[in-house]
């Protein structure tokens, strides 16, 4: 999967070059497709890296079954249908709102949320595997100390 996302990165840069000739005015945009096409490559880039942080947080704490699948999966699922949605609904000349494929940002935004509580949970898991809370030895700081 890491290999997959880190393949994904090239286009993102592809994206930035684009968002380039837009910011240059070499390619026609209103300022509604000029927001848009940041918000998707700024979705695409910081989703994309927070996946890879992600799979760390998972395989250091070995989740399996399908609460390792959804910890693997949500966000990289997110980061793909977020900023599909940013472009795709900011398609066509001169428009000034978007279209329907808007409805793929919040679709992403309800995978992002699973995916990520997994992997959030596991950057809280003590050595032997229990989570982080209130009443384990770390005192709940998720093994952060104070200074």
């Amino acid at each position: 999967m890491a290999a997959i996302l880190l393949f994904a990165l090239v286009t993102v840069e592809t994206g930035g070059l684009y968002l380039l000739r837009v910011v240059r005015g070499d390619a026609v945009s209103t300022p509604f497709q000029l927001s848009f096409a940041r918000a998707g490559h700024a979705h695409a880039g910081v989703l994309l890296i927070l996946s890879l942080v992600g799979l760390l947080y998972a395989d250091a704490v070995g989740l399996n079954g399908p609460l390792g699948t959804i910890a693997r999966s949500g966000v990289p699922v997110a980061a793909l249908l977020m900023s599909a949605g940013f472009f795709l609904s900011s398609l066509g000349e001169g428009r000034q709102e978007p279209n329907r494929f808007i409805v793929m940002v919040y679709v992403g935004g309800v995978c992002w949320r699973p995916g990520s509580s997994p992997s959030a949970s596991a950057s809280c898991a003590l050595p032997d595997g229990r989570l982080s809370g209130p009443t384990s030895d770390d005192g709940g700081r998720c093994g952060l100390t104070a200074s």
